[in-house]
């Protein structure tokens, strides 16, 4: 028997008095009171009933051809002193810096053929839309109203919370030097209710009530409710009750420790934060951290009820002494992106949690006078897992110096499908109105990609 406590104020017409209306008693199922009832339906239950996704933008574009398609027929100055090394699927082979990824290639799909950024230019937004970046629009610190918005502020927009004391869309991206490096992903169009959650710096101030009890917190709510009861009655755009909505998202976090559990790492066994590894909080450059604790919380975030999860690692813009830095980024994120992909497997959070790992384009084939591999917006790489695809294959591949797609050309925009079919999003049906009124599509005509679903 649940009680829910209060004065009685009067009977309602069949007799029954308003506080006993708020007294749940048995009801007329075997007897099963209304907790027992949610009880049994949760126990009932076989695994989760969301989906996530965890994108992983490795800032700066890193050199594909020293990662996940070496050239070893190429001239030294193209193929580079890193030798491959078998895998756990036969005939696929990567750099031989990334011995773990090697030993679970069954449960990973190497792309070797991406392609779209337009014209090489730094920038996250691709990586997070799937789409070119707007003119002075994408690279902007903050993200303009008109601008596409990202995969995780569709997500919050079409999906909502999986848990109300979670937000939907949790960036892990840190200031960056360079802004875009720093980007979770802007909310473009669908405004700032769906916003990435940042837990860092500010984000974190905010879960804070300060001294604040529940009790007066709820009285404020209820004041600022009255204030707004006349506006809201007045307002023709929306806006209102967006920032209700808003409101009513950010209280629900506030008031819940679900997300401070979630982000608190020390909930994990020594075991497990080994395994992940530490690596380097303070960011690399002007990019984002080698941060591999970033990688755990991802994982935590998502199975505590986020939705997408984004993650900013490294800074792979390598103009310069390509090789000294790539054994500087290579074995973290072997050991991070690893350790991310074995926990959701065992976990049995494989078909539920996708992974994707990508920077904005490829790598020149030669190496400058400085060591370095410059801009290549002809093809690039990235590194798919879980979501139930079709793993332990590699698609795509390039010519003998790794700078032009000879097989299966790969988009962001393909991948960006195959993602939101995983969400449970028809991207053929599925519009999105900006600001003026006019339905877009999430990604501009695009299908999944046949090979992995």
């Amino acid at each position: 028997m649940l009680t829910l406590s209060g004065k009685s104020h009067g009977k309602f017409c069949d007799g029954v008095s308003r506080r006993d209306f708020l007294r749940i008693g048995g009801l007329a199922m075997g007897g099963l009171s209304l907790p027992e009832l949610l009880k049994a339906e949760a126990e009932a239950r076989t695994g989760r009933s969301f989906k996530s996704v965890i994108m992983i933008y490795l800032c700066g574009a890193p050199p594909h051809q020293d990662m996940y398609d070496l050239k070893m027929d190429a001239p030294l100055e193209i193929r580079g002193p890193y030798k491959p090394i078998k895998t756990a699927v036969p005939g696929i082979h990567i750099s031989e810096h990334a011995p773990r990824l090697a030993k679970i290639m069954d449960k990973l799909v190497p792309i070797r053929s991406m392609y779209g950024s337009p014209n090489g230019a730094h920038d996250s937004f691709i990586c997070y839309t799937g789409k070119p970046p707007p003119p002075n629009g994408g690279a902007a610190p903050v993200g303009r109203l008109s601008d596409p918005p990202s995969f995780g502020s569709v997500i919050s927009r079409l999906k909502g919370q999986a848990d109300p004391a979670m937000p939907a869309f949790v960036g892990l991206a840190p200031k960056a030097g360079h802004p875009p490096y720093g980007s979770p992903g802007h909310p473009g169009f669908c405004g700032n209710t769906h916003a990435a959650f940042r837990p860092n710096g500010a984000g974190m101030d905010d879960l804070q009530l300060n001294g604040i009890t529940l009790d007066r917190l709820e009285d404020r709510r209820s004041l600022l409710t009255g204030f707004d009861s006349f506006r809201r009655e007045l307002d023709a755009s929306g806006l209102v009750g967006s920032m209700d909505a808003f409101n009513q998202q950010a209280l629900n976090v506030l008031t819940s420790s679900k997300l401070l559990t979630a982000l608190d790492l020390t909930k994990e066994s020594v075991k497990t934060r080994e395994r992940y590894g530490k690596g380097d909080p303070k960011n690399y450059g002007d990019g984002a951290p080698l941060n591999l604790e970033h990688f755990l919380l991802a994982r935590r975030l998502v199975e505590a009820g986020a939705r997408v999860v984004t993650l900013n690692f490294g800074r792979w813009d390598f103009h310069d002494n390509n090789y000294p830095q790539l054994l500087r980024h290579l074995p973290l994120f072997d050991q991070g992106m690893s350790a991310l992909v074995e926990d959701l497997h065992e976990r049995g959070l494989d078909k539920d949690v996708a992974v994707v790992a990508w920077g904005e384009f490829g790598r020149t084939p030669i190496v400058n006078k400085e060591g370095g591999r410059d801009h290549w917006p002809r093809v690039g790489g990235a590194l798919l897992a879980g979501g139930g695809l079709r793993t332990g294959q590699v698609i795509g591949a390039t010519d003998k110096l790794g700078g032009e797609p000879t097989e299966r050309p790969v988009h962001f925009g393909e991948v960006f499908a195959t993602l939101y079919k995983h969400m449970g999003i028809d991207t053929v049906k599925t519009t999105l109105n900006d600001l003026t009124g006019r339905p877009q599509y999430l990604v501009d005509g695009w299908q999944p990609m046949p090979e992995l679903i």
